[in-house]
């Protein structure tokens, strides 16, 4: 099964996507299944994984809502307020839902960088690893610190970092090393995947395959294509690329591994990953 790892929907008239505003340009719309269902055709992805785009349990609940009624929607990725004393409590209600498989808690946003090392989330994290629920981790390089400190206190938690850490391409080389040694030190950690979604984000206007093969080929050296997972990042991906590009470039990238290989990034992995 091809299994696209990371996209979202959203409704704007729902009110709680406080980063989402007209300057954003093609993102200033409702993106719903219907939108992505001729892409996903094209591009042969069966299910999808769909990740919060509000830190609220109100759109948690809207997208677990929007999953019970449509097939292609794999599992949920939503948000869960971690530090509050109910949070066991509303993990446990959430996983009730088939579809719930995982929480993020967006640490890019977060005014702390070490937020994720707090070992005040203990209970929270039970509550994850008690009903077999999976972490998501929105990070950048600044953040690995923090993140090795929270993977090696739970390493029974299943965690994957979003979007290949976002490694600062636009940047050129002057951020390579410092991004580069940040997820080498991640991969070492067995509990710890990783999503090859986000990169053109990332990049400049005007990216192209050979822009992000570095990229590319330090993920799947260090973290390796049983532990990588292919994902679009859709509709952000709008604001720099289409769906349809990146998914052909991301093959041409991945073209000189095996036929099982391959299988296992596009899809194998994210559905052992999220319990499809």
């Amino acid at each position: 099964m091809k299994i696209d790892a990371h996209q979202h929907f959203w409704q704007r008239s729902r009110g709680d996507y406080g980063w989402l505003t007209p300057e954003l340009g093609p993102l200033w719309r409702d993106f719903l299944p219907a939108d992505l269902a001729p892409l996903a055709s094209a591009a042969c992805i069966e299910r999808t994984i769909v990740v919060q785009a509000a830190p609220t349990l109100a759109e948690t609940r809207y997208l677990l809502a929007l999953a019970a009624r449509e097939p292609s929607i794999g599992g949920v990725v939503g948000w869960v307020p971690m530090l509050v004393p109910e949070a066991p409590a509303l993990i446990a209600e959430l996983a009730r839902d088939p579809k719930f498989k995982g929480v993020r808690p967006m640490l890019q946003d977060l005014p702390d960088d070490n937020w994720i090392a707090n070992p005040a989330l203990a209970p929270a994290v039970e509550a994850l690893l008690a009903h077999d629920v999976a972490f998501d981790a929105l990070i950048f390089a600044r953040h690995v610190e923090a993140l090795e400190t929270f993977a090696a206190r739970f390493p029974q938690l299943r965690i994957v970092v979003d979007h290949g850490a976002k490694p600062p391409v636009r940047d050129g080389h002057a951020g390579w090393r410092t991004w580069a040694d940040g997820t080498t030190r991640l991969s070492r950690l067995p509990n710890t995947h990783c999503k090859l979604s986000g990169l053109a984000s990332e990049a400049a206007p005007g990216w192209t395959e050979e822009t992000l093969r570095p990229y590319v080929d330090h993920l799947l050296n260090t973290f390796g294509p049983a532990r990588l997972m292919w994902g679009s990042d859709w509709p952000v991906l709008n604001m720099n690329g289409d769906y349809l590009l990146w998914h052909s470039v991301a093959n041409t990238l991945l073209a000189s591994l095996s036929d099982a290989a391959r299988d296992a990034v596009f899809g194998a992995n994210a559905g052992a990953f999220y319990r499809l």
